[in-house]
């Protein structure tokens, strides 16, 4: 009886298979098209892999000169940083303070009052929750199912058409609307285009293709602060609207990219899957032959083991087997939870408004009368933020292959409640301790460095497929 069962088993899970396989036929002939046009037909090794950079994060065009053109320095890490800066200076923006409803513009203090701070924090906070949450849950479905590629070309798709409706509000619900729909977009970009680098990148500079991303991010605030000293303060949608400029790019260029061969490898697409990582990291030494039987042999691994991929399985560690899923799924969710309250989110989006006393503002444009310059944020240099790309190194690479998009989603569903939690209680904080606010961000500060040091894992120099081994053990501090 027990063979009969594990027989029946078999057969269902090949019978899944091949219908998965099924359908993604069309997705695959697609592909296989522009491959034959693409990077891995053209580049190989060091060049292929930064021409995947370049459209993951990398904004310089000078990292790009190898890529015969391909200078796409933009995508979704730009525009959550973008974002942020853009609600961090329409907030304070006369026009758009009376066209949403929630303040007026004070002609004795040349300032912006706020008379309904819930509606303000609210427009701010929905782009998180349910915005970027569900589109994280949503993305990191499409991702495991259908691809990197093809999830990075729907979600530019759905972000250029929820640039537009911001754009167009008229009202409050307009915004609150145009603010959720924008928020799914970049929320299944989030969980996707890291996971992509990392599985393409090799090991040994896995970690700098992830700082790269960030860095972007914190380019994207800083790209914003720049525009609005071009003086659209009559035109707030020119700033919201920019945002479509990278996103087309992207839309454009990310299908001449690589798949990720670990995705290939996954669905049964081996010998695509040998292909990509014979150009990204070469035929001659051996390495990609033996990073390719790695892959092979932990998927056959994770599919002993992992009988459910669902959200509700990974979150509880039900049939999960020796992997721990649930125990990976806890340490992303509350990193990005503490990374949020040590206070990026707050620092980015209500600095004018924190640091108004050190700021001569006027309509919507201001003059720092201080340390502020266009490559500040409410003082604070993007250099001393890059220390963040090194928390999220972890949130990619901890999950198993059958589920990786998945987890990472969760990522992203851990910086949505962060964010969202964050904008919202910030400002009422702010109002009732003042700068003693600063000690409660503080110590959050330091609760992370003692959480961090005692619970998470050491990924430096880890392939993707030896993080199964991390997590093996029944014990969370072996």
């Amino acid at each position: 009886m027990l063979l009969l069962s594990s027989i029946t088993q078999s057969n269902a899970s090949q019978a899944r298979a091949e219908s998965h396989i099924t359908e993604l036929v069309p997705i695959m002939t697609v592909w296989q098209y522009f491959q034959k046009h693409g990077v891995a037909s053209r580049l190989e090794q060091q060049s292929s892999l930064i021409a995947v950079n370049a459209v993951a994060a990398d904004p310089s065009p000078f990292s790009v000169r190898s890529c015969n053109g391909v200078v796409v320095g933009y995508t979704d890490w730009l525009l959550p940083g973008y974002d942020q800066g853009v609600m961090g200076g329409v907030n304070t923006a006369r026009h758009y303070a009376s066209l949403m409803g929630f303040g007026h513009y004070d002609e004795t203090d040349g300032l912006v009052k706020v008379d309904s701070p819930l509606l303000q924090d609210g427009i701010v906070a929905v782009y998180y929750l349910p915005g970027t949450l569900v589109g994280a849950l949503w993305g990191g479905w499409l991702g495991d199912r259908y691809g990197r590629i093809t999830t990075i070309g729907i979600a530019a798709v759905w972000a250029v058409t929820g640039t537009i409706l911001p754009c167009s509000a008229q009202n409050a619900n307009w915004m609150f609307c145009a603010r959720v729909f924008n928020g799914i977009g970049t929320g299944i970009l989030n969980p996707i285009t890291p996971v992509w680098a990392t599985e393409t990148a090799s090991h040994t500079s896995r970690g700098a293709f992830v700082a790269i991303e960030f860095t972007l991010n914190i380019f994207g605030v800083v790209w914003y602060f720049v525009l609005w000293r071009l003086d659209f303060k009559l035109h707030l949608e020119i700033p919201i609207a920019f945002q479509i400029v990278p996103l087309i790019g992207l839309l454009i260029v990310v299908w001449f990219t690589p798949e990720s061969p670990r995705w290939l490898v996954k669905v049964g697409c081996n010998e695509e899957a040998r292909f990509i990582l014979g150009r990204l990291r070469g035929e001659h030494n051996g390495i990609a032959e033996a990073e390719y039987h790695d892959i092979k042999n932990i998927v056959k691994l994770e599919e002993d083991n992992l009988q459910s991929t669902s959200y509700f399985t990974m979150l509880f560690g039900i049939k999960q087997g020796k992997l721990h899923t649930a125990r990976r799924v806890q340490l992303v969710v509350w990193l990005q939870i503490l990374q949020e309250w040590i206070d990026i989110a707050g620092i980015t989006i209500y600095g004018p408004e924190i640091f108004v006393k050190n700021i001569d503002c006027y309509d919507l444009s201001c003059k720092a009368s201080r340390t502020d310059t266009p490559q500040t944020i409410a003082g604070i240099a993007a250099k001393d933020r890059q220390w963040v790309s090194g928390l999220n190194n972890i949130t990619y690479m901890v999950f198993p292959l059958q589920v990786r998009a998945k987890g990472n989603a969760w990522g992203v569903v851990g910086w949505s409640i962060g964010n969202g939690w964050c904008v919202l209680l910030l400002p009422t904080i702010f109002a009732a301790l003042g700068e003693k606010s600063l000690y409660i961000l503080g110590g959050v500060s330091v609760l992370a460095i003692i959480v961090v040091w005692a619970l998470y894992p050491e990924t430096n120099q880890c392939t993707l497929e030896e993080m199964n081994l991390v997590f093996a053990s029944d014990s969370i501090w072996e």
